[in-house]
């Protein structure tokens, strides 16, 4: 079981890193004037959110999934970690939903926006499982 915490671990670092990059792209692409520009970040959006985001994620949840079975976890942190987990998720379909208003011309955010999207959604939702698993406070 440890190899699979180890790649649950692992797995879970690479999606966390793209939820945290993908927020920067879309600050960059708010900013972009031009075409090529504009082409070369929808480009990098799509490509890290299918080809690295999301199979992070798929994976992460099914080790998350065979830890849980495995062990046999019980207790409020994890009801918690879950709900933070379930949290998480809705922010990644959140970003493909953001992703295909960009790939459509429809963005409706400023730089701004997405500099806050960048850190206050996932921030607290890394801390807050950490300190569940790690701890389990109750």
């Amino acid at each position: 079981m440890l190899w699979i915490k180890s790649f649950h671990i692992i797995f879970v670092v690479a999606w966390f890193a793209g939820l945290f990059y993908l927020p920067r792209l879309f600050v960059y692409h708010a900013q972009a004037e031009d075409k090529i520009s504009i082409e070369r970040f929808k480009i990098m959006e799509r490509k890290l959110y299918r080809g690295i985001m999301t199979p992070c994620m798929v994976i992460s949840l099914a080790l998350g999934i065979w830890l849980w079975l495995g062990y046999g976890f019980r207790g409020g942190w994890l009801n918690a970690k879950l709900a933070l987990v379930l949290l998480l998720v809705a922010h990644h379909f959140y970003l493909g939903k953001l992703i295909n208003d960009f790939k459509h011309d429809r963005n409706q955010h400023g730089h701004v926006f997405y500099r806050w999207l960048n850190e206050i959604p996932t921030l607290p939702i890394l801390i807050g499982i950490v300190i569940l698993v790690v701890v389990k406070p109750f």
